[in-house]
C-alpha cells in the first residue's frame, strides 16, 4: 500500500516536472499542454483503477467522490482535450491541469505520510486547505474548455448521430457538452462545502489535540 501510494504521487511528480521544464526551456505558460500531453492521458487514464482501490478499501477515500473525480478528469482529458485540438492551446487547459497535478501530489504525499505514521502537520494542513483556491481552480479551467470546444463541437458534429439511422436513435454531443457544463451547477457546491466540513473536524481536531499534549 505505502508503495502504490508512493507511485500515485510520484506519477503526478512527473507531470510537474513536465510543466515547469517545458517554462523554463519556452519562458512561456503558453501551450505547455503538449509538454505533458502523453504522460497526462496515460496517468489519468490509469487513475480508474483507484475507483477499485478504493472500493476495495485499499485507499481511504470515498468511492462516490473518487469515482466522480475521476471520471469527469478522464472525460476532460479524451473527450475534451484529445478530441477537440483546437482547445490543446487555450490557458484554460493549463489551469486544471496544474491544479490536479498540486491536488493529487499533496493527497498522496498525505497517504504516503500517514502510512509511515509520521505526518508532518504542513502536509495536513495543505491536504485541507489548498483545496479552497485549487478545486475552484482547476473547476473553472475544466468549465473554460468545455466551453471554447463548443463551437468546434457544433461544426465537426464530433460524436454526434443523426437521425434517420437504423437504430432510429439520435445524439448530439454538443448539448450533451452544454449538460455536463450545467451539472456543475449543483454537484460543486455540494462537493466543495463537503470538504470545507472536513477542514473544519480535522483541523479542529488536531488544534485540540495539541492543546491537550
Amino acid at each position: 500500500l505505502l508503495i502504490l501510494d508512493f507511485f500515485l504521487s510520484f506519477r503526478w511528480l512527473v507531470i510537474a516536472v513536465g510543466l515547469v521544464r517545458a517554462y523554463l526551456a519556452k519562458g512561456s505558460y503558453h501551450s505547455l499542454y503538449y509538454s505533458i500531453e502523453k504522460p497526462l492521458k496515460f496517468f489519468q487514464t490509469g487513475a480508474l483503477l483507484e475507483i477499485l482501490h478504493c472500493a476495495f478499501g485499499i485507499v481511504p477515500s470515498s468511492v462516490v467522490l473518487t469515482a466522480f473525480q475521476v471520471m469527469s478528469r478522464v472525460f476532460l482529458t479524451w473527450a475534451v482535450t484529445h478530441s477537440v485540438k483546437e482547445v490543446q492551446t487555450e490557458d484554460s487547459v493549463l489551469l486544471f491541469v496544474v491544479a490536479w497535478t498540486i491536488t493529487e501530489i499533496i493527497r498522496y504525499s498525505f497517504y504516503t505520510f500517514s502510512l509511515l505514521n509520521h505526518l508532518p502537520y504542513l502536509i495536513k494542513w495543505a491536504r485541507y486547505t489548498l483545496f479552497i483556491i485549487l478545486y475552484p481552480m482547476g473547476v473553472s479551467g475544466e468549465l473554460l474548455t468545455i466551453y471554447a470546444a463548443l463551437p468546434f463541437v457544433r461544426q465537426s458534429g464530433l460524436y454526434s448521430i443523426s437521425l434517420p439511422n437504423k437504430y432510429n436513435f439520435s445524439f448530439d454531443y454538443y448539448t450533451f457538452l452544454i449538460l455536463v457544463m450545467i451539472s456543475y451547477i449543483p454537484i460543486f457546491p455540494q462537493l466543495y462545502f463537503h470538504m470545507l466540513h472536513q477542514r473544519r473536524k480535522v483541523l479542529s481536531h488536531t488544534e485540540e489535540h495539541k492543546k491537550s499534549e
